[in-house]
């Protein structure tokens, strides 16, 4: 019998406790371990920030869902993991042994590295997580009641640009409902080297599309923005040239904001020799596997995956749900394969596919594979895909309160697309 832990219960974490429960015997016992008691789905954070949706539309408790699947649940945090002797140590002082380690962490929030920054003791906000998305909200509802301008994008290091765009748009979109987006000047400061990057070289023609949108929504932006500093109403901002050298320094004063960070690994699993590069992200290989401890698998964020192309502004390469999906049936066929006494032989795949919300409009892209040259470069805009995202935000929760193995990316979001099925 073989102890399977799985390190994060998001939206890479829970599926693929689900899928491994699917596809072992009963023999082997299988726990998920979790900071929170609750499950959030991340994608719905930016609503959640504007009053779209609240708490208990996008969280649910784990416990009793994963359990009557026969999954242990523990909701603490690992302080220490002793990758020579398969344990982890929480922070209760309890342990935990493991046969084989699943990470699914997802990121370590790096506000640090941006003085001033963040939602704890700084000057900035975020939607990467739930109680972020209402600590803006809560800051938001004062905000209206005497407006003012409004900062929003990503620092460098970041490397999920898409929510940062989707929260202009929606936040655009809301104080037109409001009717007092006349009074709220807006900037977009992001680390990309031009509009519409996405941490990706760009997608099909989403340079012209996301400029042309900004500019309908009235959006002003500085790209390759090296965010130095934040202050009480006021952001510090170096503008780069395609070169790296400084073309124009920005202080921009504004009355409320929402930076994405910068993204690191979280301290236990970066602490961890030979496991990790530099910022803390696993090192895998094909199959999702540490090539220096192999009984370590991982999957979504906290995976390193090169840059697709070096900026002058450091930026990171994004991790959709499409792809992590496909990460975590590989290492689900995988760890079974070597409990059988085979060899790992299922890959991930490199595509990316993914729905952003615009507020009242929405833009899709398909990168195949997410590094170029690219069989599929395709980039659309349309009302379809804000209803389709709202769409797949009840179809994945259901799912987790259901406990299905399914895949819910390829179900849903491939024939919302028109699309069958990928093949790499």
């Amino acid at each position: 019998m073989a102890h399977i832990v799985i390190l994060g219960a998001g939206t890479g974490g829970m599926p693929a406790a689900y899928e491994m429960r699917a596809e072992l015997k009963k023999e082997h016992r299988i726990t998920l371990i979790n900071s929170n008691e609750y499950f959030q789905f991340t994608p719905s954070n930016p609503w959640a920030a504007v009053g779209w949706r609240k708490r208990a539309d996008i969280t649910m408790p784990i416990r009793p869902y994963v359990e009557r699947k026969n999954i242990g649940f523990i909701a603490g945090t690992v302080t220490e993991i002793d990758a020579e002797n398969n344990v982890l140590r929480m922070e209760s002082g309890d342990s935990v042994d493991y046969d084989y380690l699943v990470v699914a962490t997802g990121p370590r929030l790096a506000f640090e590295e941006v003085e001033g920054s963040g939602p704890h003791g700084g000057h900035t906000h975020s939607v990467c997580t739930i109680d972020h998305a209402e600590m803006f909200y809560d800051r938001y509802q004062e905000f209206v009641k005497d407006p003012g301008r409004v900062v929003i994008g990503a620092m460098p290091f970041a490397s999920c640009f898409g929510p940062a765009y989707e929260f202009a748009a929606i936040l655009d979109t809301d104080l037109r409902k409001r009717k007092i987006r006349d009074k709220v000047p807006m900037t977009f400061i992001t680390a990309e080297p031009y509009i519409g990057h996405l941490g990706l070289g760009g997608v099909g023609d989403s340079k012209g599309m996301l400029e042309h949108e900004l500019r309908q929504r009235h959006i002003e932006w500085i790209t390759n923005a090296r965010t130095t500093k934040v202050e009480d109403g006021k952001i510090y901002v170096d503008e780069m040239d395609e070169n790296g050298e400084l073309k124009k320094q920005h202080e921009v004063e504004f009355k409320h904001s929402m930076m994405l960070p910068a993204f690191k690994g979280v301290d236990a699993v970066a602490n961890v020799e030979g496991l990790c590069n530099p910022r803390g992200f696993v090192i895998v290989d094909e199959y999702q596997r540490s090539p220096k401890h192999k009984n370590i698998y991982s999957l979504g964020v906290c995976i390193a995956i090169p840059p697709v192309e070096a900026t002058p502004v450091p930026t990171g390469a994004p991790k959709t749900g499409y792809m992590i999906e496909s990460m975590g049936t590989a290492i689900v066929h995988n760890i079974a394969a070597e409990l059988q006494g085979g060899d790992p032989e299922k890959a991930g795949t490199w595509n990316a596919i993914c729905l952003a919300d615009l507020g009242d409009t929405g833009a899709a892209f398909v990168a195949l594979p997410q590094i170029p040259p690219r069989n599929v470069n395709w980039f659309k805009k349309g009302k379809w895909v804000h209803l389709a995202k709202i769409g797949f935000e009840k179809y994945f929760i259901r799912k987790m309160k259901k406990g299905t193995s399914e895949p819910l990316y390829e179900k849903y979001i491939l024939k919302s697309l028109g699309i069958e099925r990928l093949k790499d």
